[in-house]
């Protein structure tokens, strides 16, 4: 898929069937720049990642390179030893590189579970006050899930709650994990959700809680809400129990448009949203924190078993280059490059495995012509290493359907 995205990014591709104008969503997340008209290169810096993230990552700096964007890369590697400064395994450094360069892109890091380390992610956000993650939410057209009409961002409160990473051991057997919520750090998220909403049209916020149980922490959440939810009577504001939230987007991901919440409803809501459209690998993602830095990444799993065999998706990644790109204001650039990858996607010629929905089929297809209805034409578009893997995904059904035709 790169290869094609390269053309089109060229402009040597057929003619866009999508523009920024017919995307359901060309919002990424806002903050001013003043520095966005200089010719000179932006640096960047850039957290490959582990698995397959050096993949993806090239991938991202090969479609730059084509399209001409000024972005001059920083790459920063997870050590192989604890650092004492940052109690994991990024080291000072390259945390001072995000902080110099005020703008980065990091692909998939794996944490060991267990083994006493801190979180890679957790030490981004907490070192950097990365405070909101957004994810816009799209369906993509040409890929086809259960909603065609998927169109909602969520804002994730990133510093506190649950994952303020404060757990002990009170007696053998029992542990306590505290939940913090604070007046500032809630204020400062929904402030972003709101203007958010205003500065992209966006008609509604709804602030997600389970305040009837936890009346205290997610009480002063929604409080907050209702606070800077004055300052905007433009924008409809509701609060929507987090339970009923997940049964409302699961079955009518339309009514919803802004979502603002504390960190561990974030991070469920907004990897069920990715569900609605596909999978994390088709979702941008976009970390702000406070001065106007700007991380985007994958996030994604680093999937170590394909790492190194050409057969990662690198869209995610490549979406959330074009959020980067946003916030540097780069937004000719950013449409080039999303334009790309939406016709390529909505095109269907050119699609890594993960996209390939073969076991339909397998369910809807007659038996007996099952090697004729698997035409060539489906199957040119994908690029040769991308075979061997759906050779493999159906190997299972030599014997019953007879060799399938992969010409």
């Amino acid at each position: 898929m790169a290869s094609q995205l390269l053309r089109r990014a060229l402009g040597r591709g057929s003619t866009y069937i999508l523009s920024s104008a017919t995307n359901p969503n060309p919002n990424a997340p806002f903050v001013a720049r003043a520095f966005s008209s200089v010719p000179t290169p932006i640096r960047a810096t850039l957290f490959p990642g582990d698995g397959i993230g050096p993949e993806i990552a090239e991938s991202v700096k090969q479609v730059f390179r084509e399209a001409d964007v000024p972005i001059e890369w920083e790459e920063h590697y997870v050590g192989d030893q604890i650092d004492p400064r940052t109690q994991s395994f990024l080291t000072w450094e390259s945390l001072e590189s995000v902080r110099r360069n005020g703008v980065g892109l990091k692909g998939p890091m794996a944490t060991p579970i267990g083994k006493g380390h801190r979180s890679l992610n957790l030490t981004l956000r907490k070192e950097l006050n990365l405070y909101a993650n957004v994810r816009p939410c799209y369906s993509l057209p040409g890929y086809k899930t259960r909603y065609d009409d998927v169109n909602l961002i969520t804002i994730r409160e990133n510093t506190e709650g649950e994952y303020s990473g404060l757990e002990h051991q009170v007696v053998r057997g029992v542990v306590e994990s505290l939940k913090i919520i604070t007046r500032q750090a809630s204020l400062r998220v929904a402030e972003y959700a709101f203007h958010y909403a205003k500065t992209h049209g966006r008609e509604r916020v709804s602030a997600i809680h389970k305040a009837n149980i936890m009346q205290k922490t997610d009480g002063l959440f929604l409080k907050c809400c209702r606070e800077v939810a004055e300052k905007y009577p433009e924008i409809t504001y509701e609060e929507v129990v987090i339970d009923n939230c997940c049964m409302m987007l699961v079955k009518n991901p339309a009514l919803f448009d802004v979502l603002v919440m504390p960190n561990l409803y974030g991070d469920i809501i907004s990897d069920l949203c990715a569900g609605l459209i596909g999978g994390l690998g088709l979702t941008p993602s976009c970390n702000i924190g406070e001065g106007g830095i700007a991380l985007a990444e994958a996030v994604h799993g680093s999937a170590p078993d394909i790492a190194g065999k050409n057969l990662a998706n690198p869209t995610a990644l490549l979406l959330s280059s074009v959020t980067m790109l946003r916030h540097l204001e780069f937004h000719d650039k950013a449409t080039q490059i999303q334009d790309a990858i939406l016709n390529t996607i909505a095109e269907g010629k050119y699609r890594t495995a993960d996209l390939v929905d073969y076991k339909l089929f397998v369910v809807t297809l007659p038996m007996e012509p099952y090697s004729e209805h698997f035409s060539s034409s489906f199957l040119r578009g994908i690029r040769p290493h991308h075979l061997d893997a759906l050779k493999n995904s159906m190997g299972k059904l030599k014997g019953v359907h007879g060799e399938l035709n992969m010409a």
